[in-house]
């Protein structure tokens, strides 16, 4: 089973292909809306898409900042990101669609990630 994903979007943003960013130093939460190739469903893994003046500017408010699920770009490239995002996610494969979300986790934090059945 393999990866695929199907959308970009963000609760920030209208529309991603023709969002431009306020300033040259930015930080945007994308959610990429994924599921198993060729088979329906997809679930929201969040990253934030930021660069290195942005991440500058949190880490002299917060002091520490943990990088995880964050994609670090020079400037705001719609069609680049796109691209690197289609690649990073379709080499996650694995026999199910757990262990597959499990490996997408890595690049955006899964919306089930933490998620435990209750019986």
């Amino acid at each position: 089973m393999r990866a695929e994903l199907r959308r970009l979007h963000s609760p920030d943003a209208t529309d991603l292909r023709t969002w431009t960013p306020p300033t040259n130093d930015f930080g945007i939460l994308v959610q990429l809306m994924i599921g198993p190739k060729g088979e329906p469903g997809e679930e929201s893994f969040d990253v934030t898409i930021c660069t290195v003046g942005w991440l500058t500017d949190r880490i002299h408010e917060a002091r520490i900042v943990d990088l995880r699920h964050h994609v670090l770009v020079a400037s705001y490239d719609y069609l680049r990101l796109e691209r690197y995002l289609l690649r990073q996610v379709s080499a996650c494969e694995g026999p199910s669609w757990p262990e597959v979300a499990a490996l997408v986790g890595r690049i955006g934090r899964w919306e089930f990630e933490d998620y435990q059945a209750h019986p």
